[in-house]
């Protein structure tokens, strides 16, 4: 049995990996193997230096810098699993690094879609929850898990705040709004949520479902006129662009999305730029040349 077979071997019985991945472990170490024999050599006895010319192989191939990620961090478990059984001295595949994938940039409302979205009727069945859930969203930029756990308790409206555990159990306060604060009373006096009861309870009383919110969003979307691919990180995604365009603090903004690195955050300073540039192309009177048949 090869290495390769080996190792698959132990994913699938030690580390009872899905069949899906074990496919794609599969594909990546075929290639490899492919490529290797080519070079009349084996995968196991590879250099770095060997390992570099496949990956830029592969890239000049057309494979993206996403695939390429993939398939090093395949290599990378593989080569580690041989280190581990002393199979090999040295990993081919330490220190090496795939092309950098381009960010795609995150979809945004603008304010005048994030208001037609936001301001629902609420004389329907669920009209207020809908309303509040949507004001919350937008007025907070909360992310799904977040709001999903939020109890009653968590919300001060003397002050305005809502206290969140996020991600790595770091607490933060982050404010709503006048118009999430009016909804919320009214959601909370239909309901009769107690203090320690879910702000956005489900069917079987606990926590909403995640799922449950993702559904509803999109139907109250298009609902509204709205029909962008409309899910609930496109309203913190909107939230933080807004709040960035209107104030230019990035540090505030990576406060309030509770993000641990600042260049997490760093990826709304593109939004901005994209809307200042509409904004200049629409207002300056040199920003776009106007072509006609006079033109040398």
């Amino acid at each position: 049995m090869s290495a390769a077979a080996e190792f698959l071997s132990h994913l699938q019985v030690e580390r009872r990996m899905s069949a899906h991945t074990l496919d794609a472990y599969r594909r990546d170490l075929d290639a490899l193997t492919h490529w290797s024999q080519g070079q009349g050599a084996v995968i196991e006895a590879l250099h770095g230096e060997q390992l570099r010319q496949f990956i830029a192989a592969e890239h000049r191939r057309g494979l993206s810098p996403t695939s390429l990620q993939r398939r090093l961090s395949a290599y990378r478990s593989f080569y580690a699993w041989l280190l581990k059984h002393q199979r090999i001295d040295a990993s081919p595949a330490a220190g090496l690094k795939a092309p950098k994938a381009p960010r795609k940039l995150p979809q945004v409302l603008d304010a005048d879609e994030a208001v037609q979205l936001v301001e629902l009727p609420t004389d329907g069945p669920l009209g207020l929850r809908d309303r509040a859930l949507l004001e919350l969203f937008y007025s907070s930029g909360l992310r799904l898990s977040e709001l999903c756990a939020l109890i009653w308790r968590d919300l001060d409206f003397a002050t305005g705040l809502v206290n969140v555990m996020g991600k790595g159990n770091r607490q933060r306060r982050v404010p709503f709004g006048s118009h999430a604060r009016t909804a919320l009373e009214g959601w909370r006096g239909e309901s009769g949520g107690g203090e320690g009861q879910p702000v956005f309870p489900g069917r079987k009383g606990g926590p909403i479902t995640q799922r449950a919110i993702q559904i509803r969003i999109r139907q109250l979307a298009q609902r509204q006129g709205l029909f962008k691919h409309v899910h609930p990180h496109m309203l913190r995604h909107s939230f933080a662009s807004h709040i960035l365009e209107s104030s230019g603090d990035l540090r505030g903004v990576q406060e309030l999305l509770g993000h641990a690195d600042i260049a997490t955050t760093q990826i709304y300073t593109h939004l901005d730029f994209q809307h200042l540039a509409k904004v200049y192309d629409a207002a300056h009177p040199r920003a776009k040349r106007r072509k006609s048949g006079n033109e040398s």
